[in-house]
């Protein structure tokens, strides 16, 4: 049980990638709060945790949410330990795009949900385990399009440059806090199946170019399961000396070529 008797906050946490690791997280023993804003997806994430957990229905980009998720956490389970932030999306509908294409409203929706989100529950978690007098773990997700870019079929330049600001943001917050024994650190996958990956999984031709792009295992498109590990062991003491770094978990594509 690399996770008994944690208390661990999971922002975004009621689907995908969040939901499967808040999964694996009471299956390795720890108590959750997750937080999502479709409050049927709180109420369905919150069945499946099986009375380890709780879901909350919030905004992660209101400043409100993660300081609320943490103090619940401590309420009900008396302790807080972890924060695992997944919460994030895809501007491209609002005008996100290749440069050139990408209008103030993509790039703005794009930072705030993806980068201040991040920085409010960031903020909130160093305050709770500061006020605590206790360390903590932090863990983020990036994106392989953070440092890995691909023209062809992902060119959303604002999205690529928040995924590359939360490396920065993330290596900078975890140098000052170290000595309060808080680390931070990054998950950054690649293509992975959840809700925000349907444009490109309804996409015969982005499905075979990732085949060749992510060659593990046959070639595939990510599973969220495929992250679990990787944020059980930042969420576990077994990191307790690790902090500051990227985990990039891709199936091989940021040392792939893809073929168009």
């Amino acid at each position: 049980m690399w996770l008994e008797s944690k208390k661990i906050v999971v922002i975004g946490g009621t689907t995908g990638m969040g939901l499967s690791a808040a999964l694996a997280f009471v299956r390795e023993g720890a108590q959750v709060v997750v937080v999502g804003r479709n409050a049927e997806s709180c109420a369905t994430a919150e069945q499946q945790l099986d009375g380890n957990g709780l879901a909350m229905s919030g905004d992660a980009s209101d400043p409100q949410t993660a300081p609320k998720a943490i103090a619940l956490c401590q309420q009900i389970f008396g302790g807080f330990d972890g924060l695992f932030h997944v919460a994030g999306g895809s501007g491209r509908r609002f005008g996100d795009g290749p440069l050139h294409e990408i209008t103030p409203e993509g790039w703005n929706y794009t930072i705030n949900i993806n980068l201040t989100s991040l920085m409010l529950s960031n903020q909130a978690a160093v305050r709770a385990f500061r006020a605590q007098c206790t360390g903590g773990t932090i863990l983020n997700m990036g994106s392989v399009l953070g440092s890995s870019p691909s023209p062809t079929y992902f060119a959303t330049h604002a999205y690529a440059a928040v995924k590359s600001g939360v490396i920065g943001f993330t290596k900078s917050v975890a140098a000052y806090y170290a000595n309060d024994n808080i680390r931070v650190n990054v998950l950054a996958p690649a293509l992975v199946e959840t809700p925000m990956s349907q444009r490109a999984t309804t996409n015969d031709a982005i499905m075979s170019f990732t085949r060749t792009k992510q060659p593990l295992d046959g070639g595939r498109i990510g599973q969220p399961t495929d992250l679990d590990g990787a944020a059980v062991y930042f969420m576990s003491d077994y990191s307790a000396f690790t902090t500051g770094q990227v985990l990039t978990v891709d199936g091989g594509w940021s040392v792939s070529e893809g073929q168009v």
